[in-house]
């Protein structure tokens, strides 16, 4: 009777022992289910986040740029319109109107008034606005400054006016800034400094309207071989886009 309870006992044994493993096997395989599920989950919720940032990415510049063509293009129109008499206004024998026929009409104006300019009665007209503008405190100061910032970008006086992006060491050795060459330094300072200086626009990050005028020596800028709307786009970027480069014509100083 005894060795009959004893061998009961090493099966019973035998059977819990298994039954403790299989059920400790089987809750392994159904952690690593679960975890396959969840880095499953995972991963997917990482997908679509990567798609929604790319449509976002995509998207975006595109949205925005629409917007404010539609934004000047409404402005422009509602403004010319006002000036319009009613009767001339084709809006008042349109349903909807005109999109772009502001502009366009500004653009005609506009010309028209540079062809009047380049004439000698426009030349006597532009000379006699400017002494009166002259003679106006205040407004003479604004009307000199916008005068010359829209004769240096849109008729390039210089040749070198806004052409090259560079390298100079800013705000002290060793650590590099980019900036961009307006013209070749002349009057006063370049009497005080008795060197080749050029005039450097050194841009704000990520506002590249505002900056700093500094006055290089020729020999200590280095010349790169990005565009100017490269350079803009790395300042505005604050060095996120990177202009491509082959390695093919390697930085040089200014000669």
């Amino acid at each position: 009777m005894n060795l009959i309870n004893i061998k009961f006992n090493n099966i019973d044994r035998k059977k819990l022992v298994n039954i403790f493993f299989k059920h400790k096997k089987d809750k392994k395989i159904n952690n690593i289910d679960n975890n396959r599920k969840s880095q499953k989950k995972f991963s997917l919720f990482r997908r679509l986040r990567a798609y929604f940032l790319t449509g976002i990415v995509v998207t975006a510049p595109i949205g925005i740029t629409v917007w404010l063509a539609i934004q000047a293009i409404n402005f422009f129109d509602s403004f010319v319109s006002s000036f319009i008499p009613q009767k001339y206004n084709p809006e008042t024998y349109l349903e909807h109107g005109l999109p772009g026929s502001g502009v366009i009409v500004i653009v005609v104006l506009l010309t028209i008034i540079g062809a009047l300019a380049a004439n000698f009665l426009g030349r006597f007209f532009l000379k006699t606005s400017e002494r009166i503008l002259d003679r106006t405190p205040v407004i003479r100061t604004i009307y000199g400054a916008l005068k010359q910032i829209f004769a240096a970008v849109i008729q390039q006086q210089s040749g070198s006016s806004f052409r090259e992006v560079v390298l100079i060491e800013y705000p002290r050795k060793g650590i590099w800034a980019i900036g961009f060459i307006s013209s070749e330094t002349k009057g006063e300072v370049l009497d005080h400094l008795n060197d080749e200086i050029l005039n450097i626009f050194l841009p704000t990050t990520p506002n590249p309207t505002s900056g700093f005028l500094l006055f290089v020596p020729k020999k200590d800028v280095v010349k790169l071989n990005m565009s100017v709307e490269e350079g803009i786009k790395m300042v505005i970027s604050a060095g996120l886009v990177t202009p491509k480069f082959d390695g093919s014509n390697n930085k040089n100083v200014l000669k």
